[in-house]
């Protein structure tokens, strides 16, 4: 059975810092690409940052247009997925979802709620 543990989220004021974590079961962690999307209130799901399997590439969503104010990174031994936030934005309010891809399976986490307001 796939699960995810999503954490991490909360409330933070413009300018701060989070880093939200999946705990990822019941697949194969190391074969699948790992990925963060959002999706705020009204509006559609959109990436935030894939990692690769190995870690070696990592790709960020149109809307991720700052560099480095968003970093994914993964532990294959801990099954883990991680996503610091940095310099956060109240447009960067959002349900954080946590995604594996594999060339024949994509699984969904449920999702951890970041709201940025002062």
């Amino acid at each position: 059975q796939v699960q995810f543990v999503e954490s991490g989220g909360g409330l933070v004021e413009p300018g701060g810092s989070l880093t939200l974590s999946c705990a990822a079961s019941g697949f194969t962690f190391r074969q699948f690409e790992m990925a963060w999307f959002r999706q705020a209130s009204g509006k559609e799901r959109e990436l935030v940052a894939r990692i690769s399997s190995t870690g070696d590439v990592i790709n960020y969503g149109y809307g991720i247009t700052e560099k480095g104010r968003f970093v994914i990174s993964r532990d294959n031994g801990k099954r883990m997925v991680y996503l610091q936030m940095n310099s956060l934005k109240p447009e960067d309010t959002a349900v954080y979802i946590c995604n594996a891809r594999s060339i024949v399976s994509e699984y969904w986490g449920q999702g951890t709620q970041v709201t940025v307001s002062s």
